[in-house]
């Protein structure tokens, strides 16, 4: 992706859509547009992934929780939200192999009735993904279920049960959806905010002011349709198309903490926390060579920048530390995150955790704004079709989405022998290393490693202990649209999530490598280190354990 080449496009060309909005949403309509043959433009006001597509538990999922409410309420929407959920697990699983996969999940049991409930509930779930199950579920005595999970507490449990859904990095997801679409022809542009509208006579749009927030520079950019992928965020867009719009949108927090590794110890499944003391679900996941803790379900408001708060730490660890052999301690904690889940509002009193993440396309008929509000991150590929299908409607045409036989970018021909092909042919290259760029670039890894094989400087740690290199920062700046510190360390490379110290201590030598890569003024350096560093200490400040209520009771 090329940004200048890309504004150079929003200024002087005119499209048949544009969408505001670079989460998983706005930028998988954006690819599924593009592959139509339309022409596409995708603005995003902060960065690809910035909000909530880059704050997820990190599961490509039905949503066992999902499950269990159609059936206690009989409510078929939840039951359709699961059958959709395990349709498109398979589908993510399969168009990125290198940034997603299966993952083991343990459910623990305190007793045998709770054994065969659970049982019977899994075994539901895995028919419904009929033929797109990834493995059967299983039944398992407590004894098999410390091979599993080590430290799994062997005191109070009679036995788990062992089930499968995906695993995927969201953030970098979301950039192989945006970098996809741009490579379908699409202009995609990311720090580019949406100032206002056009209307004609009729009050439908058909302008978009823009600003180049890195620039200042402002200029209007011309399309047939334009489709609000904001999020939490969409009811602003609604009221700027249509001041007399209603509010459509609630939000929910969700919070979570991430360990080392250690903390827990190596296991070969994560760990579901069927119920907590006030009815929510949480998960323990091995990620990126750590452990992610989550989530919190709290009622929010859609606009609010979220943080990980010291009793949403405490809450998570104290329930997760019941099911461990030896609780952990907040001063275990080495990052954490906090994101808004976007949701539909239907009945203002409904409590946000019964809300059902399902989606709707809504088309204002005055402006013609097409809005998608609701859904969940596994559906954002049907959520992007029923967007773009309505869309063609408008632009009265008829193109059919083959987005599901679309692999992102880096992940055709990625597979365990490509792999290994790379390290053999890079022999003097670290195999971990090599490994770590695999999975993080599939196919593209190749890439990263030539920049390494030119310059070997480039394959040092960026920061010790991680597996981060310093040819991640230029392979960023220049194919990944990075523009920022935070861009780079929070989504790119994912250190400033995991371990919040260790991206400070990263913060002088990716600030040196940006600079050369993007012509940086050594004023406008020392700005991005004090930003970055203000941000981190902030979400540091914020999670600061200083609870009186003991960890574990």
């Amino acid at each position: 992706m090329n940004r200048t080449t890309n504004l150079h496009r929003l200024r002087t060309e005119q499209f048949d859509i544009c969408i505001l909005g670079g989460g998983a949403t706005g930028a998988g309509c954006a690819l599924d547009a593009a592959s139509r043959g339309l022409k596409t433009a995708l603005i995003e006001r902060n960065d690809f992934s910035s909000a909530t597509s880059s704050s997820s538990t990190k599961l490509v999922h039905g949503g066992v929780r999902y499950l269990e409410q159609a059936f206690k309420k009989l409510d078929p929407r939840q039951l359709s939200m699961v059958r959709k959920g395990l349709y498109e697990r398979q589908t993510v699983l399969r168009l990125a192999p290198h940034l997603a996969h299966p993952l083991a999940l343990l459910t623990p049991c305190k007793n045998w009735f709770a054994g065969l409930y659970f049982t019977i509930g899994l075994k539901l779930y895995d028919l419904l993904a009929g033929s797109r199950r990834l493995a059967p579920s299983r039944w398992l005595s407590h004894r098999e279920a410390l091979d599993y999970f080590p430290a799994f507490s062997t005191k109070g449990f009679h036995s788990a049960v062992l089930y499968y859904d995906g695993q995927f990095d969201d953030a970098r997801f979301n950039l192989g959806l945006a970098q996809t679409a741009d490579g379908q022809g699409a202009a995609v542009a990311n720090h580019c905010s949406a100032i206002r509208f056009e209307t004609d006579d009729t009050g439908a749009v058909r302008a978009v002011l823009l600003r180049d927030e890195l620039s200042g520079e402002t200029f209007w950019l011309r399309a047939r349709v334009f489709v609000n992928a904001t999020g939490t965020l969409a009811d602003s867009l609604r009221r700027e198309a249509n001041p007399n719009q209603a509010n459509r949108m609630r939000a929910s927090k969700g919070a979570h903490v991430v360990l080392p590794m250690q903390a827990v110890g190596n296991t070969r499944a994560a760990l579901l926390i069927p119920e907590t003391s006030d009815g929510r679900v949480l998960f323990a996941i091995p990620w990126r060579g750590h452990y992610l803790i989550g989530t919190t379900d709290t009622e929010a408001d859609p606009t609010e920048t979220p943080y990980l708060q010291p009793d949403e730490a405490s809450f998570l660890l104290k329930h997760v530390s019941e099911y461990l052999t030896v609780p952990l301690s907040a001063e275990q904690i080495t990052g954490g995150f906090a994101g808004l889940r976007p949701l539909l509002q239907a009945d203002p009193n409904a409590d946000s955790k019964s809300l059902v993440r399902d989606h709707e396309v809504e088309v204002d008929e005055q402006s013609g704004l097409v809005s998608i509000m609701g859904g969940k991150w596994t559906t954002y590929r049907l959520m992007a079709q029923d967007t773009i299908d309505v869309c063609c409607e408008r632009l009265g045409i008829h193109k059919e989405c083959h987005t599901d036989e679309l692999t992102l970018l880096g992940g055709a021909g990625y597979t365990p022998d490509f792999v290994e092909s790379l390290v053999k042919r890079h022999v003097h290259i670290p195999a971990q290393t090599i490994r770590h760029l695999a999975q993080t670039y599939g196919t593209q890894a190749t890439v990263v490693l030539d920049l390494i094989e030119a310059d070997p400087a480039l394959g040092e740690e960026l920061v010790a202990g991680h597996p981060f290199v310093k040819a991640e920062v230029c392979y960023a700046a220049r194919h990944e649209m990075a523009q920022t510190l935070e861009d780079l360390l929070l989504r790119r490379i994912r250190l400033g999530l995991v371990d919040w110290r260790a991206a400070l201590a990263a913060i002088p030598t990716a600030t040196a490598l940006l600079s050369t890569e993007l012509g940086w003024s050594d004023a406008h350096a020392q700005a991005q280190q004090q930003a970055f560093k203000t941000q981190i200490q902030t979400y540091i400040e914020q999670a600061k354990h200083s609870h009186p209520e003991p960890l574990l009771k």
